[in-house]
């Protein structure tokens, strides 16, 4: 799958920052589609529009599937949005490649709904047809790496509608499978990927995920879920189908991961007045057998883990899920959703440790690692767990945490892991020059703000190869690559005829061209003088 264009009539979100916005997605005329991934990488400064750009996209595709299928996305966190929206798309793997344009535009005085056609057709796809749902993403993957509610919003929908329905369909004894189309990855989620991708992953992309923390394997873990407990919003035995469960009720998909996860674990125990399990793990070849024999690859079993996590925010009390509901409605945010305590989680990790490389030391906790070893194990791991086809990506800052020289090798990593990958597509965010310099400029999108109004254009120059000195200068209008303190003392001697205080500066002054000048105006100074 590849992202082609996006016109933006109104993106009824961001303060209109995005209205009347036309991007073009680049990558050369048939997108690159033939190789396995082509990230596209949006770099500017902050403030600039790109996290919103990822958030409208991630509501597009929410739209349309709540409007094709409401099972699957029982809400849109953006229903007044006005777009055109033009990609590629394989509905498997040995079909030819189509192109699919979306739109939602006023009709008269109202806006219409969301229609699809497909190039070479003249009738548009029928909203409710099996060969809509087949010519949209099979999964919109949101990671963002901090505080940044705008990406997270449409994801934050998802995940509460998802949490409703399970009450609702538990109520009513539901046995069918309940699912969701967007994904959101963020700190409160990363032990789920990164215990799946370490149980059930590849052997390369287990390697990627550990050699970056000098770690060996997964040693243990314990995993614990509450039902009936504290003061969350209970659906009771009396009101549930042929439930003995007194707290949260579950539906049979649930219940059976939960019966799975009993067989799999090294042992379990059951607190019967709250209603809590206790799982722990003790990680060898006889436990990923085990979870192998229920679950056949990561995705699956990170996607059973996360369903059992999207039901704490039944956790959370219903006024303040209710205000975020309006305040997603109104787009209007002053305060994020609550996220409940630790002892309060329907579902959580207690504790997870892991083998260090030295055979001799004792296992160590996952808390003992840093934050850009946290999220370097979270974006690799996440990326070699997901392979499916048309998958899109939308990664916000997945690097801001690592240190230079993990910037350097970000997406060289991603490049390594992609092998045998279907149809997905990528797009990242990004404030440092080290991820568009690995990208060719038909591959990077630049972010200017100017007042109210936002552009988005390629590069000028080449940036694959580019000194980061070059396209700071280009994206950022950082000339010199410099700090401010530094280059203001510069600015200062540069306009000086005091030849002590240019001798001083020279010794104190660190090796650059900027040095250079000044070492090239005391000559002047000292010439003129002789």
């Amino acid at each position: 799958m590849r992202l082609r264009r996006l016109k933006i009539t109104k993106s009824a979100a961001g303060g209109g920052l995005l209205d009347g916005v036309d991007i073009w997605f680049g990558r050369d005329r048939d997108g690159r589609i033939n190789e396995p991934i082509a990230p596209l990488c949006l770099i500017g400064p902050n403030g600039s529009g790109k996290s919103q750009f990822l958030q409208l996209l991630a509501e597009v595709f929410q739209a349309a599937w709540n409007a094709h299928n409401p099972a699957v996305e029982r809400d849109s966190a953006n229903p007044d949005a006005e777009f055109e929206l033009t990609y590629l798309i394989r509905p498997s793997k040995d079909q030819k490649l189509k192109e699919v344009t979306l739109n939602r535009q006023k009709e008269g005085r109202r806006l219409g709904p969301i229609r699809m056609r497909l190039k070479g057709q003249d009738d548009e796809v029928p909203v409710s047809s099996a060969v809509f749902g087949e010519h949209l993403p099979s999964l919109i993957v949101g990671y963002t790496s901090g505080e940044n509610e705008t990406l997270s919003l449409p994801f934050l929908v998802s995940r509460a509608g998802y949490a409703d329905e399970v009450t609702r369909a538990a109520l009513k004894g539901g046995q069918e499978p309940l699912d969701n189309r967007l994904m959101l990855v963020d700190y409160g989620t990363n032990l789920e990927v990164l215990f799946a991708s370490l149980m059930l992953g590849e052997a390369e992309s287990r390697k990627a995920v550990l050699d970056h923390a000098r770690l060996n394997d997964i040693a243990s873990c314990r995993v614990l879920v509450r039902l009936a407990h504290g003061s969350r919003n209970k659906a009771t035995a009396k009101n549930a189908k042929g439930s003995n469960r007194k707290g949260i009720q579950l539906t049979a998909e649930l219940e059976a991961i939960l019966e799975n996860l009993k067989r799999c674990s090294t042992c379990w125990s059951e607190d019967k007045g709250t209603e809590t399990y206790k799982f722990d793990f003790w990680v060898n070849e006889a436990t990923r057998q085990a979870f192998r024999f229920f679950w056949p690859n990561a995705l699956e079993l990170y996607r059973s883990l996360h369903k059992l996590a999207l039901l704490n925010d039944l956790a959370i009390p219903k006024a303040a899920r209710d205000r975020v509901k309006r305040a997603v409605r109104d787009q209007r945010f002053a305060a994020r959703l609550p996220e409940p305590q630790v002892e309060e989680m329907v579902f959580g990790f207690e504790e997870v440790r892991f083998w260090p490389m030295s055979s001799e030391s004792e296992p160590v906790d996952y808390v003992s690692l840093s934050d850009g070893e946290h999220q370097q194990a979270l974006v690799l791991g996440l990326f070699g767990m997901i392979s499916g086809h048309n998958a899109v990506f939308l990664l916000d800052e997945p690097e801001s945490h690592f240190n230079p020289k993990w910037r350097v090798q970000f997406v060289k990593r991603l490049m390594d892991l992609s092998s045998g990958r279907g149809d997905q597509d990528i797009l990242l965010t990004s404030h440092a020059p080290f991820v568009a310099s690995d990208m060719p400029k038909s591959q990077v999108l630049i972010f200017r703000r100017q007042d109210s109004c936002v552009t988005v254009k390629p590069p000028d120059i080449e940036t694959y190869g580019a000194s980061f000195d070059r396209i700071l200068e280009h994206c950022f209008n950082v000339s010199p690559p410099i700090s401010q303190v530094a280059r203001n003392d510069i600015k200062e001697l540069m306009e000086s005829d005091d030849i002590a205080k240019l001798e001083e500066a020279m010794g104190r002054l660190a090796a650059s061209v900027e040095k250079t000048f000044v070492a090239e105006r005391l000559q002047k100074l000292k010439g003129s003088q002789s």
